[in-house]
């Protein structure tokens, strides 16, 4: 019965850290479209917020889900500039 129960108690263990992973992300996406946003204004931004959610993100050890890149500048500068493009 005590491996039963581990193997319960990792399942929760592992969804609660799958649905923290998830808050994160949203959160991760709703920074980046702030930043896009910006950038496409012409105002000044940063990645800061994004990385900082980026880098709690990768520290949660989930090996069914890949590590997330983090956002510089630029990168949402050329991302800007490929949908003017469109």
């Amino acid at each position: 019965m005590s491996v039963h129960k581990d193997l319960i108690k990792h399942a929760q263990n592992q969804n609660q850290s799958y649905q923290e992973f998830q808050a994160m992300d949203d959160l991760r996406e709703k920074y980046i479209e702030e930043a896009v946003e910006l950038c496409k204004q012409g105002k000044p931004f940063t990645t800061d917020k994004i990385n900082e959610v980026t880098n709690r993100m990768n520290r949660i050890n989930l090996r069914i889900i890949s590590i997330r890149k983090n956002v510089t500048i630029e990168m949402v500068k050329e991302y800007v500039t490929s949908l003017e493009k469109k």
